[in-house]
């Protein structure tokens, strides 16, 4: 956790927002004490994958105080990364229950849960800088998987793009090439919208990590 994320205040609705949903909690989680703080990046600081989403959910990540994490996004993005050798464990339900990246670290555009998952432009904006020095000490990193439109506006400006390289079209599986070889792969993210809806599919989300990983080898 980096402190100067965890200490952020430029947001007020965000802060507020967390702050609240901390206090009056869901009640599966009741007793539990709420995270209710922005959250930083988690994994590998030597990874060469790092999988960026959108922000903490209200009742996963802000309260368990690791990104993707107590919610079913989270379940499926440890699964797959388990399944393909990034992940000691499938599962991944608080911050102290043994699940170590290896070669991989995930984080989010925006740091704070946001109310119905839509941070404002504004927010988006005031935030940047904590994703750029998360980026900036990831010094390995040779592939990036975006989850979303939303993941892949925000981690754009970021990313070692060619000359003159222009942000692509949402598709998901699309890959592209960077500097220096380096890759941007693009997937639906894994929020229930999509996987209840059968939008994303098991199969089809492994294929993001099945090609991340040939890439690497």
């Amino acid at each position: 956790m980096i402190p100067a994320i965890a200490d952020c205040y430029r947001c007020d609705r965000l802060r507020t927002y967390c702050e609240k949903i901390a206090v009056m909690k869901r009640r599966s989680w009741v007793n539990e004490s709420y995270w209710g703080k922005p959250i930083s990046g988690f994994g590998d600081p030597h990874a060469r994958l790092i999988v960026v989403g959108l922000a903490p959910a209200a009742h996963g990540a802000n309260r368990t105080g690791r990104v993707f994490t107590g919610d079913r996004s989270g379940d499926w993005l440890y699964r797959a990364l388990h399944r393909f050798e990034f992940a000691n464990q499938a599962h991944s339900t608080h911050a102290r229950d043994g699940l170590c990246l290896e070669d991989a670290y995930v984080t989010c555009v925006v740091k704070c849960a946001p109310p119905k998952n839509q941070p404002s432009p504004e927010e988006t904006r005031q935030c940047s800088d904590h994703l750029t020095r998360e980026i900036q000490s990831l010094s390995e990193a040779q592939i990036w998987i975006a989850l979303g439109q939303f993941a892949l506006k925000g981690l754009w400006p970021h990313l070692p793009t060619l000359p003159q390289q222009k942000r692509p079209g949402f598709k998901h599986g699309n890959c592209l090439e960077l500097s220096s070889g380096r890759h941007l792969i693009l997937s639906y993210h894994p929020s229930q919208q999509n996987t209840f809806t059968g939008v994303l599919t098991e199969p089809m989300f492994d294929s993001i990590f099945a090609l991340a990983r040939r890439l690497l080898k």
